[in-house]
C-alpha cells in the first residue's frame, strides 16, 4: 500500500508539473477549446502506458549498453521540440479561412510524441527504477504502476488544457493570440533545457 501510495505522488507530480505536454496543452485549449484538445490529452495518457510498458520491457537497458542511443534520442527531441516550438510560436490567428486552418495535435501524434519528450522519458525511466519490485513481482509491481499513471495521467493534463480555456477570454484579439502563441513557443522551446540539465 505504502508503494502505491509513492507511486500516485509521483505520478502525479511529474504529470501536473510544467514540461512540453502540458505547455502544449496550454496552447491548445487556449486556441483550440477543451473539446478538440481531447484527442491530443488522451494521446498523451495512451504515449505514456506505453513508453512505460516498453521501458518495462526492457527498452530502457538499451541506453545503459548503448550510451550513443540516449545522445541520438536526445538529439532527434531537441529537434522536434523546435520543430513544436516554431509551430506554435507562428500559429495562425483570428479568423481563418480554407487550408490555413490551424489543426490540434491528434491523438497518435501525441502518443508517439512521448518516444522523443524528454520529460516523459524521465518519468517513465524514473519510475520504472524506483517503484518496481525485483523478482517475481516485478510485473505485478511494474503492471501496477502503469495503472496507476493511466489513472493519473489523463486528469493531470487535462488541468493544463483546462487553464488553456480559461484564457481564452483574454486572447480576443489576434495581437494578443500572436503573443501568447510566442510565448508559448518559446517556453517549449526553454524544455529543451531539462534535456542537458
Amino acid at each position: 500500500m505504502q508503494l502505491l501510495l509513492a507511486t500516485f505522488s509521483f505520478a502525479l507530480v511529474t504529470s501536473i508539473t510544467p514540461g512540453p505536454n502540458n505547455l502544449m496543452l496550454l496552447a491548445s485549449g487556449a486556441n483550440f477549446g477543451f473539446r478538440r484538445t481531447i484527442p491530443h490529452m488522451v494521446g498523451i495518457a495512451l504515449g505514456m502506458v506505453v513508453l512505460l510498458l516498453c521501458i518495462l520491457a526492457g527498452l530502457g537497458t538499451l541506453f545503459m549498453q548503448f550510451p550513443v542511443a540516449q545522445t541520438a534520442l536526445k538529439i532527434v527531441g531537441a529537434a522536434y521540440l523546435l520543430w513544436l516550438a516554431w509551430k506554435i510560436a507562428f500559429a495562425p490567428v483570428g479568423e481563418l479561412k480554407g487550408k490555413e486552418t490551424a489543426q490540434p495535435m491528434t491523438w497518435w501524434q501525441a502518443l508517439l510524441f512521448q518516444f522523443v519528450n524528454p520529460k516523459a522519458w524521465m518519468m517513465a525511466l524514473s519510475a520504472v527504477s524506483s517503484f518496481t519490485l525485483a523478482g517475481e513481482q516485478y510485473w505485478l509491481s511494474g503492471l501496477a504502476l502503469v495503472g496507476v499513471f493511466a489513472v493519473v495521467n489523463l486528469p493531470s493534463v487535462s488541468v493544463w488544457a483546462g487553464f488553456g480555456v480559461g484564457i481564452q477570454h483574454c486572447l480576443s484579439s489576434a495581437q494578443r493570440q500572436r503573443y501568447f502563441n510566442g510565448i508559448m513557443g518559446f517556453l517549449t522551446a526553454l524544455t529543451i533545457l531539462m534535456m542537458v540539465y
